[in-house]
């Protein structure tokens, strides 16, 4: 018999020109939701030959969010206003 899998939503989101140590920081803060994962996401090689290296840019191109399906709604609650506050004092978030 199969094991029954639960069903993960994967939001993939930016904030144009964060830097690096600040998207660590949202990340940090969304793991510790239970049933929530966040990844960063890096720039591919590809991109990273278009782009010129620029410490005032950000090294990192977006966050990989994932959590269940059945995530509770206060958890949910809780993970958006984790970004909003992050939108509301650096920039607002663009999906990815």
């Amino acid at each position: 018999m199969q094991p029954i899998t639960e069903r993960q939503t994967i939001e993939k989101i930016t904030y144009p020109q964060l830097p690096l140590a600040v998207y660590r920081e949202i990340a940090a803060h969304l793991r510790q939701i239970e049933g929530v994962d966040a990844k960063l996401i890096p720039y591919s090689p590809k991109e990273d030959q278009k782009q010129q290296f620029d410490y005032n840019q950000s090294q990192i191109k977006g966050l990989s969010i994932e959590y269940s399906d059945n995530l509770d709604l206060q958890s949910k609650q809780r993970k958006e206003k984790i970004l909003d506050y992050y939108a509301q004092r650096y920039c607002p978030w663009q999906p990815l």
